[in-house]
């Protein structure tokens, strides 16, 4: 009896670790390649150390094909808070980790990414507070910071052009957050810089931001933006289509005045209720100094029906933004659900897996699938919270600032 209870008891125990012991050796970690050269050509980071990306070699029939991701993390807009994020590993890469996980989208698991994980898998790591676009200097005689995230971009792929980009016969560009922001910036720039007879596409995961009044109306992310481009000398390295055809140019920095203007095939993912967007330009601190939307942020179960309400405007603006592109694109793809997410491409129980949401009971991996390789078109608009039960809405509890 008592042999019997003790092999339940360790039957129980090895149930009960065996699936974190067989992801943790599943677990693909990715070494890290400094730019060697990249300082030469002023490609450097925020406090001079050289720029850097993971590589993990594609294979079979994958051999010849890419995707590049830019890593996200914010942005600095004034010299205090960039001077601060040099010390960081968002500036610098001294103190970043020197092995990378590479999951959802960078996966080399069939199981787990079934259309990309044989291609030569890159993560761009993101150290100019920029998202990869600046163009400046600055130095007051005691400190000095470079904002150089075009330099950066550029000298990646030259490294990476003789490491076989060169021969690339299908890419992807894709990004999260203030990396999804960069592959509209980067978008038609990129696909230059590859083969003229590749199948180049670009893909914005949570990189959609949208020029929105908060809460008490006043437009937080377009000054927020107006002071990043003027720091970090952005503007002259934004769509020139764009620029010419709008009042403010530093507006150009914003997706919904970009997209137009961008050539190269594209797809949008992005949540509704963008978590990001939700607690820094719909509700900012600024906006809620006394904290009454502070149980709404940590759990979308407890927002009352007033700040429902304003969430749902949220939703119907970036449905009118993305209006055009969803009913005339012909290249295009979209995917907008509803989960409180942000970033769904890069962690694998949203990119594809047995309880990863859905909208038509299609993951967002088979979604982007599909339109990549022209299998059927994918143009998903998912209903208004909360009627998607595949939603993990899963909120972070520690909040990630602008900066």
């Amino acid at each position: 009896m008592k042999m019997h209870i003790e092999i339940i008891l360790c039957s129980f125990i090895f149930l009960v670790l065996a699936p974190r012991s067989i992801y943790s050796e599943e677990r693909l970690l990715v070494a890290m390649t400094l730019v060697k050269n990249a300082a030469a050509g002023g490609a450097v980071c925020l406090d001079g150390s050289l720029p850097a990306y993971h590589l993990h070699r594609g294979f079979g029939a994958g051999a010849n094909n890419w995707i590049l991701q830019f890593e996200g993390g914010g942005w600095c807009n004034d010299v205090l808070s960039c001077l601060e994020r040099a010390e960081t590993r968002r500036g610098s890469t001294r103190y970043m980790s020197k092995l990378e996980v590479f999951s959802g989208i960078l996966s080399n698991n069939v199981s787990f990414n079934p259309d990309f994980y044989n291609w030569n898998r890159v993560k761009l790591r993101y150290c100019d507070g920029a998202s990869f676009s600046g163009d400046s200097k600055f130095y007051n005689g005691t400190s000095l910071l470079y904002f150089r995230g075009q330099k950066i971009f550029e000298a990646i792929i030259h490294d990476l052009l003789p490491k076989g980009l060169s021969s690339a016969r299908k890419a992807l560009l894709s990004g999260c957050s203030a990396g999804g922001l960069a592959t509209f910036l980067h978008c038609d720039n990129f696909t230059k810089m590859l083969p003229s007879n590749a199948s180049v596409k670009c893909l914005s995961d949570a990189g959609f931001f949208l020029d929105e009044r908060d809460i008490s109306l006043n437009l937080t992310m377009r000054s927020f933006y107006h002071d990043l481009i003027t720091l970090q000398g952005i503007e002259k390295n934004l769509n020139p289509n764009c620029m010419a055809s709008i009042n403010d140019p530093k507006l150009c920095f914003f997706p919904q005045y970009a997209l137009k203007y961008i050539t190269t095939p594209y797809f949008i993912l992005n949540s509704a209720y963008d978590v990001y967007q939700f607690h820094h330009s719909l509700v900012p601190p600024s906006a809620d100094p006394h904290g009454h939307w502070n149980r709404c942020k940590l759990n979308p179960a407890a927002c009352n029906a007033t700040q429902i309400n304003v969430l749902q405007g949220l939703r119907r603006d970036m449905l009118s933004a993305l209006y055009s592109f969803f009913r005339n694109s012909g290249r295009g793809g979209i995917l907008i659900n509803s989960c409180f997410a942000h970033c769904q491409s890069e962690s694998q129980d949203t990119w594809y897996a047995a309880d990863s949401p859905r909208i038509h009971n299609k993951t967002i991996a088979e979604a982007v699938g599909d339109w990549y390789f022209g299998r059927k078109i994918t143009k998903e608009i998912d209903c208004p919270y909360p009627c998607d039960k595949t939603c993990h809405n899963l909120i972070p509890s520690q909040q990630v600032s602008l900066r």
